[in-house]
């Protein structure tokens, strides 16, 4: 090799090796020195033995930013921002969005979308523009279609939540929805309620069809005990207060609800009657909201690990990112169940 290296010449002032001097010591072009970088499988394991020796001796480092550049990487995640729904809460997605920005060692491009099909459209253009490397998904349900467009692509993404449709794309990391809903029954057992219902969404929703699950099979696990009836709304107040009061006419004692949006349809059919939660009935909610204890009685709720979500995420996405070919990742965590005031004990003869 030729032994000529910064700051051998007499006087000279000693400065960052560059790719050009990796090639002079490596006998070969900076082409072969990108490679050797950036696409090792392409060069000869002498040649790329041969570069990467020579990048040890010099000590050299590639510039992230003009590396990142020559490879048209952007550093970049883009994120969907659905537009808010009257009657639904974002809590949930603004406490994941705060979290991932936090875990994240790239920007994040923040885009507004109103369906499925204008974030999809959204995704191909900022990829046209090679605006972003990757993408983050939340907001996922039955039959979604961005999963299997973005794995045709070989995009890099990772969801919050389940693809839920018959082929499983991509990596993701979702909240066990169904355990975080027994966790909240089984309470209410213990605090000896025998007559529980389930307060959920409308069927279909891969997420409340899950969390109904959890309290179906916690229900049925304790035989003839305990028995319970369900209704279903939508995260609206009078659709929710009304689906409440049909379960306050069959008799039930404790209501679980899939949200905490719910759970307030629920205060607001107690009260109603001149009822109140936690004395006269049980609710608990799911998501444990800003506003949960600030209700009054404060709302005993089902929180999701949305940091520990979020860290995830970004450690899935950056191992995607550094190798496509590697199989999908999909993890399940584990919520908690945060008690307060609303899931007081059943009333003696109950």
């Amino acid at each position: 090799m030729n032994r000529n290296v910064p700051g051998d010449d007499a006087g000279s002032t000693a400065r960052p090796p560059t790719m050009a001097d990796v090639a002079r010591l490596a006998e070969v072009g900076k082409q072969t020195v990108s490679n050797a970088l950036n696409k090792p499988e392409l060069l000869r394991p002498e040649t790329l033995a041969r570069v990467k020796a020579a990048i040890e001796e010099l000590g050299y480092r590639p510039h992230t930013a003009a590396r990142s550049l020559r490879r048209r990487e952007s550093r970049t995640i883009g994120f969907a921002l659905e537009r808010s729904i009257a009657g639904r809460s974002n809590a949930v997605n603004d406490r994941f969005l705060h979290a991932l920005a936090a875990a994240a060692g790239y920007r994040l491009m923040l885009f507004s979308v109103d369906s499925r099909e204008t974030e999809i459209k959204r995704y191909d253009e900022l990829l046209r523009e090679q605006a972003v490397d990757a993408f983050v998904l939340d907001r996922t349900g039955n039959d979604d279609p961005r999963h299997e467009w973005l794995h045709d692509r070989l995009v890099p993404f990772v969801a919050f939540g389940r693809s839920w449709g018959e082929h499983d794309y991509g990596d993701w990391v979702d909240v066990d929805g169904a355990a975080g809903i027994e966790a909240a029954t089984e309470h209410l057992i213990a605090a000896g309620h025998r007559n529980i219902g389930l307060l959920g969404w409308p069927a279909g929703s891969g997420t409340g069809d899950d969390r109904k699950e959890g309290w179906r099979r916690t229900v049925e696990r304790h035989g003839t005990l305990v028995r319970g009836s369900s209704a279903a709304a939508l995260n609206r107040p009078d659709a929710a207060r009304r689906a409440a009061g049909t379960l306050l006419d069959e008799g039930v004692t404790a209501i679980v609800a899939v949200s905490d949006a719910l759970a307030l349809g629920c205060y607001e059919a107690l009260r109603e009657r001149g009822q109140r939660p936690g004395e006269d009935i049980a609710v608990t909610g799911f998501d444990d909201s800003p506003f949960a204890e600030l209700l009054d009685p404060p709302l005993t709720s089902v929180e999701q690990p949305l940091e520990q979500v979020a860290m995830e995420c970004v450690r899935m996405l950056r191992e995607r990112i550094a190798d496509p070919r590697r199989p999908y990742e999909q993890r399940l965590l584990t919520p908690g169940l945060v008690v307060r005031e609303s899931s007081g004990p059943a009333a003696a003869g109950d």
